[in-house]
């Protein structure tokens, strides 16, 4: 190990005991997307004692912040992210908690390098992961596009290199007809359910017909008021995903298609929305994941427990992925094959072993940052890889 690489170490097991607490803490006070504020507080409450200047509320979204730390020599910037949204319910049963502090602490071990490895140390509070991510809003505004690499690591049962996710667009359905006694007078109503259970019939038949990678799941959110009165109003939600954006388009526009029918044929009339974000996939660099791989074995990790990497959800993180060189990786946080979003990987993520997981983590990160910053070759040969992107 190298001496840069030795005092990044030092610096973030000095900072863990502090680290573990900050994650305790946001672990036991989960706040859903655009709600974070006392993560979002605490973070960057940190980050200024780390000598970062933090800019809050980032685009008007109050629980948002880029944190930077400029060394006065040149070099390439690196975005670390941090993602701290809860889920309804369950609390962080996605391990968020751990995504920001392992953020956290790569920034702490990188600041204690800068000055002398050069460039520029970059951390984005990214609020709302799960619904309207805010990446999909930093993206639009650019504020990745000057950005060399961004990464950040995702805890999980095992060790996943990066790999892809899934495109998505989240779509509303709502249907509009008139309401009527649906015993004494159903031939005056228009039936707004009828219409969803339609769409939803409608829906089952394209399947068949869908590429092996898709996926439509969905829901209905409003189905009327009561049995005896025909639902003058319907809601569906959808999710609509893929491998790719070009077929999550398509198959957004045939799902689309299957609504407006079933408005046709009931006459009802049909407004369409996206309730969420849309995600791209996820295109990892590979040249820069391999670097993130190879510090894990170098540290310990067997090469044979680190798995291919696939994600079957969907991630804001994909439309970063088209604006600079991105990863994604896993990290083994929990000793039992606890899903994500679930109780048992809640309750797991917030023990001792993922405690000391997510200081390993952001090591890992912080390792991965110094490659790139102290090797131009090494930095060419990802950002060569990410030109040639579709």
């Amino acid at each position: 190990m190298n001496d840069l690489k030795a005092t990044i170490r030092e610096t973030i097991h000095n900072y863990s005991t502090h680290l573990i607490e900050i994650a305790t803490y946001i672990g036991t006070h989960p706040e859903l997307g655009h709600e974070e504020k006392l993560a979002s507080a605490l973070l960057t409450k940190e980050l200024e004692a780390l000598d970062y200047k933090v800019d809050r509320g980032v685009l008007g979204l109050e629980t948002a912040f880029i944190a930077e730390y400029c060394s006065e020599k040149p070099g390439p910037i690196i975005g670390l992210l941090a993602e701290y949204d809860a889920l309804p319910e369950l609390g962080h049963a996605c391990g968020h908690h751990l995504i920001c502090t392992m953020a956290l602490g790569a920034a702490a071990g990188l600041r204690a390098v800068a000055d002398e490895t050069g460039g520029t140390i970059r951390v984005y509070g990214t609020p709302a992961e799960e619904t309207k991510g805010a990446k999909i809003d930093m993206t639009n505004a650019n504020l990745f596009d000057d950005c060399d690499i961004a990464i950040m690591a995702h805890p999980y049962h095992v060790y996943e290199r990066s790999g892809a996710s899934m495109a998505m667009d989240a779509l509303q359905f709502e249907f509009h007809g008139k309401a009527a006694h649906a015993a004494a007078n159903p031939d005056q109503g228009i039936n707004a359910l009828d219409a969803v259970i339609l769409l939803f019939n409608s829906i089952n038949a394209l399947r068949q017909q869908t590429q092996e990678d898709a996926r439509i799941h969905g829901i209905i959110s409003n189905g009327g008021q009561a049995p005896n009165i025909i639902p003058a109003y319907a809601v569906a939600q959808f999710y609509v995903r893929s491998a790719t954006r070009s077929y999550t388009d398509e198959l957004a526009r045939k799902v689309t298609a299957c609504a407006e029918a079933a408005g046709i044929a009931t006459g009802c009339k049909l407004t369409v929305s996206n309730y969420e974000y849309s995600y791209d996939e996820l295109r990892t660099n590979k040249t820069l994941s391999e670097v993130f791989t190879a510090n894990l074995i170098a540290n310990g990790v067997p090469e044979k427990d680190i798995q291919g990497g696939h994600d079957n959800g969907s991630l804001d993180l994909g439309n970063v992925s088209l604006r600079c060189p991105v990863i994604h990786p896993y990290i083994k946080v929990v000793n039992e094959p606890h899903q994500l979003h679930t109780t048992e990987f809640r309750d797991a993520a917030q023990t001792d072993t993922a405690y000391e997981a997510m200081v390993f983590g952001a090591t890992m990160l912080a390792f991965t940052a110094c490659d790139v910053l102290t090797d131009a070759q090494l930095l060419n040969k990802i950002k060569e890889e990410f030109r040639q992107l579709d």
